[in-house]
């Protein structure tokens, strides 16, 4: 019997990790014990924590303990070191550029405003990528559920870095808590300078999230989306227009989103050609980065090696990585690919 090919070595992109849930576990707890910090069992001893987001108090729970992993960045080289870390572990994974989302008025107040934080983040990306030698870009996220006039006063921060590594605006949080349409404002701002719109949709609310986030935000990616599946037409329209969805499997089951793993409907939305970037989400709060993600596509999906290959481009087409940048990658998968590995049978 054959060895399959090794995953850690398929060039991927990853579209789907925000900035404090892209810490390392470990870091977490040295650094809360540096500060004298006391963290709750489900960060330490319980980790990772049994969430359950689709009832009002699972999803609050969940932004506690995320409240809580904030709290531990106090000083600039914790921010480094996060992105640093981030960094290094993405490149372990055979992650080639990571897009990393970053709400920067979660911390504005520790750094000294809106733009010194998105500075701070932006300086800790770029040194993080010429460290670990990946490419390395930032999407600016707003909060669904703070006013939309945040959101614009973000779209307008994240536009003026274009030129510093900033490509996308997003739009985070809980999505029974604030419609996509209330923000179209903002993402007009964002995609008339050129930015990737890609809100979160159709995670904890059905396929009419994710057409919203299409229709009214003009959304060229989807966070999650995994919710489009319940919907045929919509499969057929995000497959037509090559809308992205940034699954993310692992969260899906951490939250409640499905129940076990196989219930996740990777498949479903790939077969009905909708173009698919995985993504780990939150690895601080869900155990798991990006990695087992396509080990779960290979165990519990089926995937063959083509098709894994597939996604790997999949996610690099998506990405807002320069164009010679992503020529290089596609190259390199199909280097994966006809690398000595098994025979392909589901391909």
């Amino acid at each position: 019997m054959e060895m399959p090919r090794p995953l850690s070595e398929l060039p991927k992109a990853h579209l789907h990790l925000h900035f404090t849930g892209s810490m390392r576990h470990s870091t977490l707890i040295e650094l809360a014990q540096e500060q004298g910090l006391h963290l709750p069992d489900a960060l330490k001893e319980d980790w990772p924590p049994r969430l359950r987001a689709t009832d009002e108090r699972g999803w609050f729970r969940f932004q506690r303990l995320y409240d809580i992993a904030r709290t531990v960045l106090q000083r600039e080289s914790d921010v480094y070191r996060l992105v640093r870390e981030a960094a290094e572990d993405e490149a372990a994974e055979g992650s080639r550029w990571l897009e990393i989302q970053v709400d920067p008025s979660g911390y504005a107040h520790r750094f000294g405003g809106l733009t010194p934080t998105l500075e701070l983040m932006l300086d800790a990306a770029h040194k993080a990528a010429g460290y670990a030698g990946i490419g390395i870009a930032v999407v600016v996220a707003a909060n669904r559920t703070r006013h939309p006039l945040d959101a614009k006063t973000l779209a307008r921060l994240a536009t003026q870095y274009m030129d510093q590594g900033v490509v996308g605006f997003g739009l985070s949080n809980d999505e029974r808590r604030g419609r996509a349409r209330d923000f179209d404002g903002a993402f007009r701002l964002a995609k008339r300078a050129g930015l990737l719109a890609v809100p979160h949709g159709g995670e904890l609310l059905g396929a009419d999230s994710v057409a919203e986030c299409v229709d009214v935000l003009g959304a060229d990616r989807v966070g999650h989306g995994v919710r489009a599946a319940e919907s045929p037409r919509l499969m057929e329209l995000l497959a037509e227009r090559r809308i992205t969805c940034e699954i993310c499997p692992t969260s899906n089951v951490g939250l409640g989103v499905a129940e076990r793993a196989e219930d996740v409907p990777l498949r479903r939305l790939f077969d009905a050609g909708v173009p698919i970037a995985l993504g780990a989400d939150d690895p601080l709060l869900f155990g798991a980065r990006l990695l087992p993600q396509y080990e779960l596509a290979r165990q519990v999906y089926g995937f063959g090696d083509a098709e894994l290959a597939e996604l790997a481009r999949q996610s690099i087409r998506a990405s807002a990585a320069p164009d010679s940048v992503r020529e290089d990658l596609l190259k390199e998968v199909d280097g994966w690919l006809a690398s000595e590995g098994p025979a392909d049978s589901e391909g």
